[in-house]
């Protein structure tokens, strides 16, 4: 896939993967990864960032398989902005797509 487009639809995807539930970092990297290749290295600076503006909390959790996971849990803050970039994305996406449709009736 396409990096840049990749990078424009990522954070859309992120949040709305902790929309369903709080996820820690790796959880998370294994759920985007399902929709988008992509690596911790990619995933953990998002997650930094989208914390610093709010949009995420976070929490340790005790796990059986070695030290205690951060959660990251979506804010209010959050699910407004993840509503605000879900809306952008179907507007911008049915534009593009409306645009490749008529661009093939004109061939």
């Amino acid at each position: 896939m396409n990096v840049q487009f990749k990078k424009g639809v990522l954070e859309l995807i992120v949040l709305m993967s902790v929309t369903k539930k709080d996820m820690y970092g790796y959880e998370l990297v294994s759920e985007v990864s399902k929709v988008i290749d992509v690596n911790e290295g990619t995933i953990y600076p998002l997650l930094k960032r989208l914390t610093n503006e709010h949009y995420f909390e976070t929490y340790l959790k005790e796990s059986t398989e070695g030290p205690p996971r951060k959660y990251y849990h979506l804010t209010s803050l959050g699910m407004q902005y993840k509503d605000k970039l879900r809306e952008e994305w179907e507007e911008f996406s049915a534009k593009v797509e409306d645009f490749i449709k008529e661009s093939d009736r004109d061939e």
